[in-house]
């Protein structure tokens, strides 16, 4: 009782009232609101930033500010929370340092709001006109802290990471001016327009806050920029840094794919939802990877021999088609319940199975149409996929997709104990079959005459030239797919998208002419993957995979290896009773076949045991097998379109 009255008198002596209570049992304090609504009104004044960024050895970024004050009093300033592209709040305010604040000539006091930590709060004096400010971001300095944004050969800025803006305005509304100063000698490339460059520093023409966070920077000592669209109606440019310069090196193979991928985009949309657009790309091993859709650009990374390996590596493929089609879908055709008029306001991300799912689906349509991959080698994509569905995620039984599509917010990309159960960001590639089941069902309906490419240019490509944001909703998809192909698409998504479906959503496939099927070998992508992995996925057989020193990476939950008591704590150290390497584990279970065991000696710290798998079934990887005397839609699908 004394404690309670004690933090009661404590409440109101700070301002916070307090419901009374009888039996003087604590009661909640009320949360003041303090920080303003965002308004549709222009901000009075423009943001100027300055950023240095040319500390390569401590990777230190200092950030120069000069914030309008438009009145004296409380002034509250954000640093970004929801991040873009992220669908999620993972803006690095935790590597946000030093931050001091001047007005008038002295420092001014600033406090963090409590119940928003992204919200700074500054009292300005009488007569001062801005705020000053200095901070640092410390970027990562190794991938433990998170992704690597410096190296000595090469930088990403997303410009999010640096400023504070204010409170109260939409972004769209306040404007800023931006320089950087660069490495002695770097090049640049940003959807930015400069402005001028004075020896290392650049300065940019004035544009809101929401095209600055929509247009980050890659700078590097190795660049090459090639021009993907010669004399086309907008300027379409690749821009690629790497480690070294060989890494750059393009053949003329993989140049006219690159053109082709702006060629059939233009014929699948019919529009083009920027005035100009760059690539950005990073090959490199030491820079993080990367893969976020903006509106005139885009931030891909890739590992080094993405160029080199051209013909033999099918690795991130599709990943610059993937972002391309986010111009059209999830930048200008953005969820209404996606769009926010600032980077502090939460999103919600009930129609990811769109945003991100048809681009799913149109990034690999695209690379086959482009030539990133042969018809083959697309086939060999989707079989994947279909065997993860259809064997390798029995989390389906319990969480229906739509559920899925909060896992940014949930999940936040982090590495699951039990993947295969929780099914984390499955609106991706499960959103892909579905956009397959919907294309063949318009073109088995229609008789061959419309397909989803008919939806995509009646939905996303419109407008020719806006890059601002169209929102829509579930009903303007349904309403769409009704004008291209009359049916009952809201049943259609309901029970695909909202219920629990035990059996993975393969229709589309044996739609378009093809079943999946289990083999005794892996097709050319499967080999693929698990060679750049270094391991063996075993998922399809006795539900494990490992990596090149046995340590094992998951197991599928239900499979063999589950039920004989396996995690990833443990690490394969023999097969059979011989050493361990990932061919021996796949040679001993193939033999399974003929009646031989797979006996594993496990290692989980310092501890040993043996456990012998349950399994008999022999070696299988996913293929795809054609369907005799059915319409090849699915070919159709991934030939390119002609003019």
């Amino acid at each position: 009782m004394k404690h309670a009255l004690l933090l009661a008198a404590a409440l109101m002596l700070a301002g916070a009232p307090v419901a009374a209570d009888p039996r003087g049992e604590p009661q909640p304090a009320r949360i003041a609101q303090t920080i303003p609504a965002a308004r549709d009104v222009a901000f009075p004044g423009t943001v100027r930033l300055e950023l240095d960024v040319t500390d390569l050895d401590q990777k230190i970024w200092t950030i120069r500010q000069s914030i309008p004050a438009p009145k004296a009093g409380r002034m509250s300033l954000h640093y970004a929370q929801w991040i873009p592209g992220n669908h999620a709040p993972r803006g690095p305010i935790y590597n946000y340092a030093g931050l001091k604040i001047v007005g008038g000539g002295r420092e001014l006091a600033w406090t963090r709001d409590p119940g928003d930590v992204f919200t700074f709060h500054v009292d300005v004096p009488k007569g001062v006109k801005s705020l000053e400010v200095e901070a640092a971001f410390l970027t990562p300095i190794e991938a433990a802290q998170g992704p690597v944004m410096v190296t000595g050969e090469m930088l990403r800025l997303n410009w999010y990471v640096a400023p504070l803006y204010p409170a109260g305005y939409f972004i769209r509304n306040i404007p800023f001016d931006v320089s950087v100063r660069l490495p002695e000698g770097w090049d640049y490339a940003t959807a930015l327009e400069t402005e001028s460059r004075e020896g290392s520093t650049v300065r940019f023409k004035t544009v809101s806050y929401e095209t600055l966070v929509d247009s980050p920077l890659f700078a590097g000592k190795h660049m090459t920029k090639l021009d993907l669209d010669p004399g086309g109606r907008s300027r379409v440019t690749l821009n690629a840094m790497a480690d070294e310069p060989e890494q750059l090196v393009m053949s003329e193979k993989a140049v006219g794919v690159l053109r082709e991928l702006v060629r059939q985009a233009d014929r699948l949309f019919g529009s083009r939802q920027f005035d100009h657009y760059d690539f950005l790309l990073s090959v490199s091993d030491r820079l993080s990877g990367a893969g976020i859709e903006h509106a005139r650009s885009s931030d891909n990374g890739v590992s080094s021999g993405f160029f080199r390996d051209w013909d033999t590596g099918y690795i991130s493929r599709d990943l610059l088609a993937h972002e391309y089609v986010h111009s059209w879908n999830g930048k200008y055709r953005r969820p209404a319940d996606l769009w926010t008029p600032t980077l502090n306001t939460p999103m919600r991300n009930s129609l990811m199975w769109v945003y991100e799912g048809q681009t799913q689906y149109w990034g690999t349509v695209l690379a086959a149409r482009a030539g990133f991959y042969t018809r083959q080698e697309a086939l060999d994509v989707l079989a994947g996929v279909a065997a993860l569905y259809g064997e390798g995620r029995p989390g389906r039984s319990w969480r229906p997709l739509l559920d899925t599509t909060n896992d940014p917010i949930i999940a936040a990309r982090r590495s699951l104990p039990w993947g295969s159960w929780q099914r984390s960001e499955d609106y991706y590639s499960e959103g892909q079959l579905i956009w397959l089941d919907a294309d063949t069902l318009i073109r088995d309906l229609s008789k061959g005459e419309r397909s989803l490419d008919d939806f995509a240019a009646a939905f996303f490509g419109v407008d020719d030239g806006d890059w601002g944001q169209l929102t829509y909703t579930y009903k303007d998809v349904v309403a769409t797919l009704n004008r291209v192909q009359p049916y009952d698409w809201d049943a259609f998504f309901k029970t695909r998208v909202e219920t629990v479906a035990v059996n993975a959503p393969l229709e589309g496939l044996a739609r378009g002419g093809y079943r999946l099927v289990f083999r005794p070998t892996p097709n050319a992508y499967f080999q693929a993957t698990e060679a750049r992995s270094r391991g063996a996925n075993l998922t399809y057989s006795i539900g494990l995979a490992v990596d090149g020193n046995g340590k094992i990476t998951a197991v599928n939950w239900g499979g063999p290896a589950f039920e004989a008591g396996l995690t990833t704590l443990s690490t394969v150290t023999a097969v059979n009773g011989e050493a361990f390497s990932p061919s021996r584990l796949r040679e001993a279970v193939a033999a399974t076949s003929a009646g031989a065991p797979v006996q594993l000696l496990l290692r989980t710290g310092e501890a040993f045991r043996t456990v012998t798998l349950a399994y008999a079934g022999g070696a299988r990887y996913p293929h795809l097998e054609r369907i005799e005397g059915t319409p090849a839609h699915l070919d159709d699908i991934l030939a390119p379109r002609k003019d």
